[in-house]
């Protein structure tokens, strides 16, 4: 999938020609509302030319698949299919394989530079000589790099049939799916939410349901609490058994930790309840992962990330969750919510003290405007990345791209007169994440949060690899 930067005079009509895909397709990949009205330094994500395949009475995804030499995975991801028995003769599926029919003055080479491959690869693809002629109407297959495998989480906090649906359009790029969260009280116990239908949800489209705990909410640190819990070998037990009996009660097959503002006096008894986390669930098939807040180095102060012991968690859980994001803090002036550069000084420490196997990488996928100058007790708007180009269009603003943090921005002034600066996520930031986790060779990716709707970024994502489904 190719990235297409919007210049001055690009219409889609001639985007569409250049890239030899229809405008529809393009349409559809990017979730653009607004068609006609394309602004300079926009990115649009370009759907390959993959083959149209009209499904026939008896096919199933497992035949189409074992017929072009791909698996069934990557054909659900392609056409956003959760259940594989849903096709039904007529229907159109794209397949991701590229072919490309030989023109009048076409050689290897040419080809080769118009798809991005080498000649070598062409001819291993298509079993061909490689000093042989090429003819008129002649089809080879055009070959694509290996698609990595990696797993998919995604914290969701809508809930009731609401949460469920927000599941459902994307559940076929997702492993994991978490409903956040479980809060504990002081004794022990847990303060439930209406997960049911979210769990259904996931169970019927082959996303595995994971109970999230935490100790904060959007009014209390948590820190007090979490030390009550923590310090007390007794009420451990008692919240485990809770855990536990919830996890069976509603269909969890796993669960995450998401502690914030431990003290750092805690840490050790962090570390014990992890332990004793594992201890308690493993026997009864659960898997135990944790949410970490992002530090550069074992020694970084403060409340949000001493107590989050990294080669602890590394050692102890089968998995866990970066959360890198929230630099651009709501309350705090205005810059990218997840910067690259700051990325990666976490994983640069990060992969020295924990499987890279066992690291997703976080990935927030909202925007944020700010008024500025900010002032101290300001707050940033937030919402979806299709809001932020709803206003980018409305000002008729251009959108630029901070390189080191590899980030999208835009500023306007509204109809008060105030200036705002906007910071979003577009297909260049989502491409340079899913990049570092390859680069990396991290486990995966976890999203935060659904209910914020980024077409691009689902389309990229099926595109770069395939998601593995347990």
């Amino acid at each position: 999938m190719k990235i297409h930067v919007v210049r001055r005079g690009d219409t889609l009509w001639r985007i569409s020609r250049q890239y030899g895909i229809s405008t529809n397709r393009i349409v559809e990949a990017n979730g653009l509302e607004q068609p006609d009205k394309l602004l300079n330094g926009m990115a649009l994500v370009i759907p390959e030319p993959y083959l149209p395949y009209t499904v026939r009475v008896g096919d199933t995804l497992s035949q189409i698949a074992n017929q072009y030499g791909i698996t069934v995975q990557e054909i659900m991801q392609t056409n956003r299919i959760t259940n594989p028995d849903s096709i039904y003769p007529g229907q159109i599926l794209f397949i991701p394989v590229i072919f490309h029919t030989v023109r009048a003055g076409d050689s290897l080479y040419e080809i080769a530079t118009r798809y991005g491959t080498t000649v070598q690869a062409i001819v291993k693809e298509n079993r061909i000589p490689p000093q042989s002629l090429l003819y008129i109407g002649q089809r080879l297959r055009i070959p694509t790099g290996q698609k990595p495998t990696i797993e998919v989480n995604a914290f969701s906090y809508t809930f009731g049939q609401p949460g469920a649906q927000q599941l459902r359009e994307v559940a076929y790029d997702l492993t994991y799916v978490s409903p956040f969260g479980y809060r504990m009280k002081e004794d022990g116990s847990l303060e439930s939410i209406d997960d049911v239908p979210t769990i259904q949800a996931a169970r019927s489209t082959n996303v595995v349901p994971m109970m999230a705990i935490t100790n904060f909410s959007s009014t209390e640190a948590g820190t007090e609490l979490a030390h009550t819990i923590l310090s007390s070998q007794e009420l451990v037990e008692t919240l485990l058994t809770n855990i536990i009996n919830t996890m069976k009660r509603r269909g969890y097959s796993g669960l995450n930790i998401d502690f914030e503002n431990v003290a750092p006096a805690d840490r050790e008894f962090y570390n014990r309840f992890l332990q004793r986390s594992v201890d308690r669930l493993h026997p009864e098939g659960f898997f135990v992962s944790s949410s970490l807040a992002p530090k550069t180095s074992g020694e970084e102060k403060g409340l949000l990330v001493e107590a989050h012991d990294y080669p602890a968690h590394g050692r102890i859980l089968d998995f866990v969750v970066l959360m890198t994001y929230e630099w651009g803090y709501r309350k705090g002036p205005p810059q990218a919510i997840s910067p690259i550069d700051q990325i990666k000084r976490v994983l640069d420490y990060a992969v020295t003290v924990i499987p890279r196997e066992k690291i997703l990488l976080g990935f927030q996928i909202y925007a944020r405007d700010w008024i500025v100058p900010h002032r101290e007790g300001q707050e940033a708007e937030t919402f979806d990345m299709q809001e932020a180009i709803r206003r980018a269009i409305n000002y008729n603003s251009e959108i630029k791209y901070d390189q080191r943090t590899q980030s999208p921005f835009f500023t306007y002034i509204d109809n008060q007169g105030r200036s705002h600066e906007v910071w979003f996520e577009d297909a260049r930031s989502a491409k340079a994440k899913f990049d570092l986790v390859k680069t990396y060779n991290l486990r995966g990716l976890s999203y935060w949060v659904l209910g914020y709707p980024f077409p691009q970024n689902w389309a990229l994502l099926g595109d770069t690899f395939i998601v593995r489904k347990l």
